[in-house]
C-alpha cells in the first residue's frame, strides 16, 4: 500500500516513522525504490503484527478444535434462559469495560472477557436506554400504524408507533406519552404484552410492548425532527402484511404476531360446549 506525507495524519499510534519515509518520495524520484522499500519493511515489522493482533483481540470465532463448544440436544420443556445448571457453564465473566464511542442515543462500550473455557475475547456492547412500543386498537378493529423515513434503510418504513424511554422514565408512562406524540391518540387503557431484546449479540436494548385500546383523538405532538402520517388499517390486514413479508420492522413484526395468538387463544375451541 502506497502512503503518502498528506496521509500522516491516519498514521497508527507509533508508526510515524512509516510515513516520514514516504516523504522521500515527494523529495527525490530517484529515491523511490529505497524508500518504497523501507516504507513497506518498516510497516511489515509493526503494523501487520499490530492490525494482526487487534483482529485476534475483536473477533472470536477462534480456534473450534477443543472439545464442549455445542451442548448435546436435549428433548425436553421449555427452560428459562438461567434457569437451566447447564447455564452456569455458558457465561463469559468481564473483565474490563470502557468507552469506546458516545452518540446522541446510544454508546458503545468495549468489554474484555473471559471465555467459558478461560480464553479470552473482546465484545463491542450497544448501550441504549430502551424503548416502547404500542399495538393500539381501535373499537372498529383497526391498529394505528405510522409511516416515518428511516434513514438507515433509505426508505419509508410502516411501523406501530414507538419511543425511545427517557433516563430513569417508566415503560407505561412512557408508552402512553408516545402514543400521544406520534398519533393523536389517548388510551383509557394501556396493557403491557412482553418485552424483547432487539438484538442481543451486541446490544442491552430493550423494547417494552403495550396494548392500547378504548382510543380517543387528541392533537399529536411529534419531534421536532419527526415527519409521520398515520393509518388505520384493519387487523387481519395488518398481520397478512407481516405474514407476506411487507412489514420488516421487527416490533411491529412482534406486535403483530402477539396479536394474533392472543386473539386465537381468546377464540373458543369450535367443539366447546354452548352456554
Amino acid at each position: 500500500m502506497a502512503t503518502t506525507a498528506g496521509d500522516k495524519g491516519n498514521a497508527p499510534e507509533g508508526d510515524e516513522g512509516i510515513f516520514e519515509d514516504a516523504s522521500i518520495i515527494e523529495d527525490a524520484s530517484d529515491g523511490l525504490a529505497q524508500a518504497s522499500h523501507a516504507s513497506m519493511a518498516g510497516f511489515a515489522g509493526s503494523g501487520v503484527d499490530a492490525l494482526r493482533d487487534a483482529a485476534e483481540r475483536l473477533t472470536y470465532d477462534g480456534d473450534r478444535s477443543s472439545e464442549g463448544h455445542v451442548g448435546a440436544a436435549m428433548r425436553r420443556g421449555f427452560v428459562e434462559g438461567g434457569e437451566d445448571p447447564r447455564d452456569a457453564e455458558l457465561a463469559e465473566r468481564i473483565d474490563s469495560e470502557e468507552l469506546a464511542w458516545r452518540g446522541r442515543i446510544f454508546t458503545v462500550d468495549r468489554l474484555g472477557v473471559t471465555l467459558p473455557d478461560g480464553r479470552h475475547a473482546v465484545r463491542d456492547v450497544v448501550r441504549h436506554n430502551g424503548a416502547v412500543a404500542i399495538v393500539a386498537l381501535t373499537d372498529d378493529g383497526r391498529i394505528c400504524l405510522v409511516r416515518q423515513f428511516r434513514t438507515a434503510l433509505g426508505r419509508v418504513t410502516v411501523e406501530i408507533p414507538a419511543g425511545k424511554l427517557d433516563p430513569g422514565e417508566d415503560p407505561l408512562d412512557c408508552a402512553v406519552r408516545e402514543l400521544r406524540e406520534e398519533t393523536g391518540l389517548v388510551a383509557e387503557r394501556m396493557a403491557y404484552l412482553t418485552t424483547i431484546a432487539t438484538s442481543a449479540g451486541f446490544s442491552d436494548e430493550l423494547v417494552h410492548l403495550y396494548m392500547a385500546t378504548g382510543l380517543s383523538q387528541a392533537s399529536a405532538d411529534p419531534d421536532a425532527d419527526e415527519f409521520i402520517n398515520v393509518d388505520l388499517v384493519a387487523l387481519d390486514e395488518f398481520v397478512d402484511a407481516v405474514l407476506d413479508g411487507r412489514i420488516e420492522d421487527s416490533k411491529t413484526v412482534i406486535g403483530a404476531l402477539v396479536c394474533d395468538a392472543v386473539a386465537h387463544r381468546l377464540q373458543p375451541p369450535d367443539d366447546a360446549p354452548s352456554r
